[in-house]
């Protein structure tokens, strides 16, 4: 059952579910729970607009995905950085296939784009400061 699923089950699942299929990202990628994807565009093109849209403007469906784009909540790194480390409500936790640079290249890419202009940014030092405590 998915909600009993290990994390990198969990993600493993997002990853063919988001593609379509794991064609283009080897087994041990999947099943380790990372994401070949680098850049802020590159990560939300893979993984972030399954559920967010290509526009950020989300969509209501089987499920409500919010809208990133205009979201006031965005205002803050942390408030980012602990989402997707975390999840948050129906978001899972992508703390163990992100690492801290590319949790702050995509939260550095969104503050900037699809109309925000959020100023500031995030650096993977400060997400790193911001992951639960080991054996926590």
């Amino acid at each position: 059952m998915f909600v009993r699923a290990g994390a990198s089950m969990r993600l493993a699942l997002l990853a063919i579910t988001f593609t379509g299929s794991a064609a283009g990202a080897s087994a041990q990628e999947i099943y380790s729970g990372l994401y070949p994807q680098q850049t802020g565009e590159a990560i939300y093109k893979g993984v972030c607009q399954g559920c967010h849209m290509p526009d950020a403007k989300g969509a209501i469906g089987a499920g409500a995905y919010p809208a990133l784009a205009g979201d006031r909540n965005l205002k803050s790194t942390v408030y980012m950085a602990s989402t997707i480390i975390n999840g948050r409500k129906a978001m899972p936790s992508f703390g163990d296939g992100f690492t801290d640079a590319q949790i702050a290249s995509v939260i550095n890419y969104v503050r900037s784009s699809f109309g925000n202009h959020f100023p500031g940014s995030i650096t993977p030092e400060e997400v790193k400061a911001l992951r639960p405590a080991a054996g926590h």
